[in-house]
């Protein structure tokens, strides 16, 4: 790399006092931020209209691991993307940094002007409204906001980039490539734009088990000589919100208020960290258990080969006491009239008794329901529990062990559970295969799957399942939301564990992505 560009490069801190420099010189900084992964025409005059308004131009380029574009995005490195970058004219300085806070590198660098694209239909405005003139101190600090004419979303300059994409890099088969260009045929990006927007207003009341996921690194010492066994040393740690903590933050992301019933354990409530972790519109309605903790599961991970090891679940999984149990369900019957969606999010630890079930659905206008098996319940925690909810969302090995159905077709499997328990729509996630649908008549809508890059498949049925729900109570054609249940999953298995929400912008990014 040649000198001049190399020179280019900043790391995050050493740019933030270059900056401070530059504008104590009375120099007018702009910044502009991005994946920068195709440098297209429509990012050269980004860039160019970006440089007329100030002295110095900066661009930071987000990390591979934070980037939620689309399948297999970013087709180019890191290292790739930034030198590309610094190779520019209209670039002076360039960094990588993290997006795991969208803008927080804006909101420490603090440059005198932020420039971004332009929206480019009323639709657009009205998201990229949401997204930053409604939280533009939260996201910018205090500087300028910039808007050149380049669009990101129906970009008539990206298409051609999108075109390469999709077209020629082959992240898909060309059985699902004939899917998206039929279904991008009946439905436009736009109308679904539309449709996902509808969801704002929907009150929506979560009743479930939260977690507290942990993920602790180790890489491997060798054998101990006096047990059969590995030795692993600790490197790191993360904590994540899981559970129904990550479904109200998947719901919050599309709607304006969420409310979301749960159980913690007064032995270990980590209170001050959920709620630190949740949205701010996600409003909470806690339990206490005095027999157990708030439900911890820390798995063990191989930092290297990023394999889980084992995983130790801190729980007590008994049925709450009586008291609690009543105190429960009659503050839910006191509420949950006001809501339009109730969401059950059951993963069998406990928390979801029969009594409550049987209110939730006497009294529920539209009930959404998924009932988890996992390590921690052995397969005690079925569907089959439940009757007629409006819809369920299960995996493939949960309906199977539902209906004692090991080898039939998945499609007679869900048909089989669809008549039992009387429900209007029940979708079975196949993993990379995508889904299935079946409807109350019979009707079967089968969906093919989007995710090509898989970093961690824990919290993805949530993702699809916070989803499809609100799509599902808004009368959304099942088709529509088999395909944004499933866009949903296929971005959520790009982040480890529950480290990042699945937002809405993210989303839209992808399905008009993956449309093109």
């Amino acid at each position: 790399m040649e000198q001049t560009i190399k020179n280019k490069l900043l790391l995050l801190d050493d740019l933030i006092e270059k900056v401070k420099s530059l504008k104590q010189e009375g120099k007018v900084v702009v910044q502009t931020h991005g994946v920068f992964d195709l440098i297209h025409p429509g990012v050269i005059r980004h860039l160019n209209m970006s440089k007329k308004e100030g002295d110095v131009l900066i661009a930071t380029i987000i990390k591979d691991r934070d980037v939620r574009r689309g399948p297999d995005r970013p087709i180019f490195s890191e290292d790739s993307r930034i030198a590309s970058v610094a190779s520019l004219e209209q670039v002076d300085f360039v960094c990588l940094v993290d997006d795991k806070k969208p803008f927080e590198c804006v909101r420490r660098i603090n440059p005198d002007v932020f420039s971004k694209g332009q929206a480019l239909t009323e639709r657009d405005r009205k998201t990229h409204k949401t997204l930053y003139e409604e939280k533009k101190e939260l996201l910018f600090g205090k500087s300028r906001i910039c808007e050149t004419d380049v669009f990101p979303f129906n970009p008539s300059m990206v298409t051609y980039g999108l075109s390469v994409i999709n077209n020629y890099l082959d992240i898909y088969s060309d059985v699902t490539k004939s899917f998206l260009q039929t279904f991008s045929e009946k439905y436009s990006f736009e109308e679904i734009s539309k449709k996902i927007d509808k969801l704002e207003n929907l009150k929506v009341l979560l009743i479930g088990d939260g977690i507290i996921d942990e993920y602790h690194y180790c890489e491997s010492m060798g054998k101990s000589p006096k047990a059969q066994l590995i030795v692993n040393k600790h490197l790191s740690q993360e904590v994540f919100p899981g559970g129904a903590f990550a479904i109200a933050n998947h719901i919050a992301s599309i709607t304006k208020e969420v409310h979301l019933v749960t159980l913690l354990g007064n032995e270990d409530s980590r209170e001050d960290f959920i709620l630190e972790n949740l949205k701010p519109n996600v409003n909470t309605r806690f339990f206490y258990r005095d027999d157990g903790p708030t439900v911890i599961k820390k798995r063990y991970i191989n930092q290297y080969q990023k394999q889980k090891l084992f995983e130790i679940n801190y729980i007590n999984d008994c049925y709450i006491n009586n008291g609690v149990e009543e105190g429960i369900i009659s503050y839910v019957k006191s509420v949950i009239d006001n809501y339009d969606l109730v969401l059950v999010s059951d993963f069998g630890h406990g928390f979801i008794t029969n009594k409550l079930i049987l209110e939730v659905e006497r009294l529920s206008k539209y009930l959404a329901v998924n009932a988890q098996s996992n390590g921690a319940n052995s397969g005690y925690n079925l569907i089959t529990k439940y009757n007629h909810p409006n819809f369920i969302c299960l995996d493939t090995p949960e309906a199977r062990l539902a209906t004692q159905d090991k080898f039939s077709e998945i499609e007679s499997v869900g048909k089989k559970l669809s008549k039992s328990l009387g429900t209007d729509n029940i979708m079975i996630t196949m993993g990379k295969k995508g889904s299935i649908c079946i409807k109350k008549n019979g009707d079967v809508i089968r969906m093919p799957g989007f995710s090509t890059k898989v970093v961690d498949v824990i919290g993805a049925g949530d993702a699809f399942f916070s989803y499809a729900a609100p799509c599902f109570c808004v009368n959304m054609p099942i088709d529509m939301v088999s395909f944004i249940g499933n866009a949903a999953g296929a971005l959520d298995v790009q982040i480890v564990g529950n480290k990042k929400t699945v937002e809405r912008g993210e989303l839209l990014g992808f399905i008009h992505t993956i449309l093109k």
